[in-house]
């Protein structure tokens, strides 16, 4: 049996595309249908199977020539890779695109697209990636300070001869895409990489927070100034949809319209955060809800996403991509400073939509897994289609991926650390789960892209925290639970070898409603046992036939009927390390 003609000629599509410089190429962009948003490539909607390779993998021409068919083996569509303003413009105004043009010509001859990520001022809160004439001339460009003074290893935001330089590298990077890359082998551009002040001291250390801000003479200065009229404008404009710390605090202050930051946002620590009125968290969980120094973050935001607005200017101009921005995350660090203060978590949205409008992906970094619903949900916005550029390269990232494409209007998903080759947080190279996950979404796409519009995707997703998960799509609620032999011996009455389960080894599924009565399921890595029953009690259902899907290189079907002890009379099962896809068809007598 074949997929329908619409499903066959994307999947072709999907499995020869190979650009040519003599295609009539589309510019890659983001588009929006029934709420849905959708990252266009050559004219086709494309979702993102992506991996970030390590900071250093793109560091020279020589080490990273293995890379490309690494990724491409590993069924990667995309590769996030950095390209570092100290190498493009070793000495000012001169530029070496050679680490630039490597990575092109690897990825093509792998059939692979590419993320630039520009490590220009800012890397994961610091400013290290700076070429060395920069780092020699503080006083030309200005370093942030620490509460008290003490100057920090960061350029600070308030610099304009910083922002001019980054701007002028950043320029000359996209003019030589523009020349070179006309079939737009990269598909977009994030730039910087997790920025906000940083006392690292203090976030790894349990030393007292100074970062909460950037406390520079200038910023000072800044700080106790007015509040930008833009941002005033831009709130009293959006007041009605703002989120709500931004909302709230600013009506706590009376909703004023001038002031400095403090007058305007209200003064808040550690003591005595901001406190947003939410009854949905627990004690113990508050602190999503709770903002201390959230003047000073949202003061730093501003300014970072001031001068990251004119970055992203220069991209749309000279040669036009989606845009990124990257977030190293709230977590359970509470408190800015601990984390980079001033990034684009998700309660600073709007300060990033009034100061950087050209950006067009605000994305998180996963690492907090435990906290993946809230994460993903704060960035699920109308405004803001979701990119997940980083997040863990094991086995329980592989099946979460199945989750996040189903669950979420996700438009990519990206392990960081996936060529393996850096000293924290690499892929192992003997687990070959993305491989598998991968290879599957692929086929999936099509299915995904046509029936994610009309909201017939969903996922569910077992971890640590759930045991059992369920979503509810049209008549019926499909549930995963836990899959043992010992659970299967009470139905089939025949005791089976019982295969070690990790009580925290996640599971995802993917399903695709395709007919009112008919569900595409596909996921795995943890174990699972698939259930569909009506919603409601009343009505009497059952599964009328289970057929295993796998799919031929061209995206053809070949279906394998199941019953019996194969679906433990009715339910299909994935058991650990596997990753499968069914079509289950019901009826209702």
């Amino acid at each position: 049996m074949t997929v329908n003609r619409f499903l066959m000629a994307v999947a072709m599509v999907i499995a020869t595309w190979q650009p040519t410089a003599a295609q009539p190429i589309e510019a890659p962009r983001l588009e929006q249908h029934a709420g849905k948003w959708q990252l266009m490539v050559d004219g086709q909607p494309f979702l993102m199977l992506a991996g970030e390779l390590h900071n250093s993998s793109t560091g020279s021409v020589h080490h990273m020539q293995d890379i490309w068919p690494r990724m491409a083996a590993k069924q990667l569509n995309t590769v996030l890779a950095a390209v570092s303003w100290e190498l493009l413009e070793p000495e000012e105004g001169h530029f070496d695109f050679s680490i630039v043009d490597a990575m092109l010509s690897g990825a093509r001859q792998a059939r692979l697209r590419l993320v630039l990520l520009w490590f220009g001022a800012w890397k994961n809160g610091a400013s290290t990636y700076v070429p060395g004439w920069v780092k020699r001339s503080p006083e030309r460009f200005p370093l942030a300070c620490l509460k008290g003074g003490e100057v920090m290893n960061t350029l600070s935001a308030l610099g304009s001869a910083t922002r001019e330089a980054d701007c002028r590298a950043l320029t000359a990077l996209m003019q030589h895409l523009h020349k070179v890359d006309k079939q737009y082998t990269v598909v977009a551009i994030q730039l910087e990489n997790e920025v906000g002040t940083l006392d690292a001291a203090s976030a790894w250390g349990g030393g007292e927070n100074r970062a909460m801000r950037d406390y520079s003479s200038m910023a000072d200065s800044a700080f106790e100034g007015d509040v930008p009229e833009a941002l005033i404008t831009y709130i009293k404009r959006h007041r009605e949809n703002l989120q709500p710390a931004i909302r709230k605090a600013w009506e706590a202050q009376g909703q004023r319209t001038k002031g400095n930051w403090e007058q305007v946002f209200g003064h808040s620590d550690r003591e005595h955060p901001f406190e947003v009125d939410d009854v949905t968290h627990h004690d113990d969980e508050r602190w999503k809800v709770q903002y201390p120094y959230l003047a000073e973050e949202l003061f730093n935001a501003w300014n970072y996403a001031a001068y990251i607005g004119q970055l992203a200017d220069v991209v749309k101009r000279v040669h036009p991509m989606p845009v990124i921005v990257n977030a190293w995350l709230k977590g359970d660090t509470h408190e800015p400073g601990r984390y980079p203060s001033g990034g684009p978590q998700f309660h600073l949205i709007d300060i990033y939509r009034a100061a950087a409008r050209q950006v067009d992906l605000l994305a998180p970094d996963i690492y907090a897994t435990h906290l993946f619903d809230w994460i993903v949900g704060g960035y699920d916005q109308p405004d803001n289609p979701v990119l997940i550029p980083e997040t863990h390269p094991n086995s329980d990232a592989a099946a979460r991926a199945f989750y996040a494409f189903g669950r979420y209007n996700v438009v990519g998903y990206s392990p960081f650390g996936i060529d393996g080759a850096g000293i924290i947080n690499g892929a192992d190279p003997e687990d070959h789960s993305f491989d598998r996950a991968y290879t599957m979404l692929r086929h999936l796409t099509p299915y995904i892209i046509k029936h994610r519009i009309g909201g017939l995707t969903g996922g569910v997703l077992l971890d640590g925290e759930r045991q059992e998960d369920r979503t509810e799509m049209g008549e019926y609620v499909i549930a995963v639970r836990r899959f043992t032999t010992e659970g299967a011996e009470h139905l089939v009455g025949v005791a089976g070898e019982e295969v070690k389960v990790s009580a925290n080894n996640v599971a995802g599924l993917c399903i695709v409603q395709e007919a009112p009565d008919q569900f595409l399921v596909a996921g795995g890595i943890g174990s699972m046992i698939i259930s569909i029953y009506p919603r409601m009690s009343s009505r009497r259902a059952a599964i009328e036939r289970v057929d295993e899907v796998t799919f031929l290189p061209d995206g053809q079907e070949q279906l394998h009927r199941l019953n019996g002890d194969e679906t433990t009379l009715g339910d299909p099962v994935i058991r650990s390390g596997e990753v499968k896809a069914f079509r289950i068809k019901m009826y209702q007598y």
